[in-house]
């Protein structure tokens, strides 16, 4: 029941999804149970995943055989996990796009990422995310709605686990008296990571089954390398994160799956 509550806590902080009432007096709230429900950040991917994929394929089948149906399902999906999320990570990468692009001067680019208004970087950070995103998930349905489901499922979840490997590996430098991000400053645990990657497991079985290990490899391959390259430069510019960090690595790693999938598809 501990670990229930915890993940509704993760879906009533990550997600607009509402947990009110007396459901949220009966899940409650401590900066230690947010801390801990960051193991259940993967599992905000299934519910993501899952709603894209419902729009994708209804809007997929609904508008064939128009050659603009995936373009258009790409669009609604990605429209539908913008409102379920309220653009918490989209958000974040356009601080970070900010505050890295508008200075090279550590505590400057610290000031900016706070700052709520959206600059010219982050500006464009989010048109050329949003258009890989949209772009890449039409790519993907028009070779296949199979290929273009698994890699919704596959990127929204596995895009959920990196940014947790971040907190094990980096301190956390942003305002820890006012971010939201303050109960995901200390180091995750060892039991939580092992959490985290138990989520990933059923999706990424889906994945392997409905396409094929190629498929797999290769996604959660550049996904992975996305969110390490992000790591290191947060490493080398910020020399730890804040939670704009791990909600822009989300998206980048998120880009990275489709990237991946896309450039096999030629061999499955």
């Amino acid at each position: 029941m501990q670990a229930l509550r915890h993940y509704l806590l993760a879906v009533q902080f990550f997600t607009r999804i509402p947990v009110t009432g007396r459901l949220a007096g009966w899940v409650g709230y401590s900066p230690a149970m947010l801390r801990a429900s960051a193991a259940h950040f993967p599992g905000i991917g299934w519910l993501a995943a899952a709603l894209a994929a419902g729009v994708y394929g209804a809007l997929h089948w609904a508008l064939a055989p128009n050659p603009l149906a995936p373009a258009v399902a790409a669009v609604f999906c990605t429209i539908a996990t913008v409102l379920m999320t309220g653009g918490f990570h989209e958000d974040g990468l356009a601080d970070v796009a900010d505050g890295l692009g508008g200075s090279y001067e550590r505590e400057r680019a610290l000031d900016i990422m706070k700052d709520s208004r959206i600059g010219a970087f982050g500006a464009m950070a989010l048109v050329l995310a949003l258009l890989a995103k949209v772009s890449l998930l039409a790519l993907l349905g028009a070779h296949s709605l199979q290929a273009a489901l698994a890699a919704l499922v596959g990127g929204h979840v596995l895009s959920r686990l990196w940014p947790l490997l971040i907190v094990r590996s980096l301190p956390h430098v942003g305002d820890t008296a006012k971010s939201k991000s303050k109960p995901l400053a200390d180091q995750i645990s060892g039991a939580a990571l092992v959490a985290a990657f138990m989520w990933c497991f059923m999706p990424v079985a889906l994945v392997w089954q409905a396409q094929s290990a190629l498929f797999l490899i290769a996604s959660a391959g550049c996904s992975g390398l996305a969110a390490a390259w992000m790591g290191r430069w947060f490493a080398r510019r910020l020399q730890g994160f804040t939670g704009d960090c791990l909600g822009a690595t989300q998206q980048v790693s998120e880009i990275g799956f489709y990237l991946g999938a896309a450039l096999v598809l030629r061999w499955v």
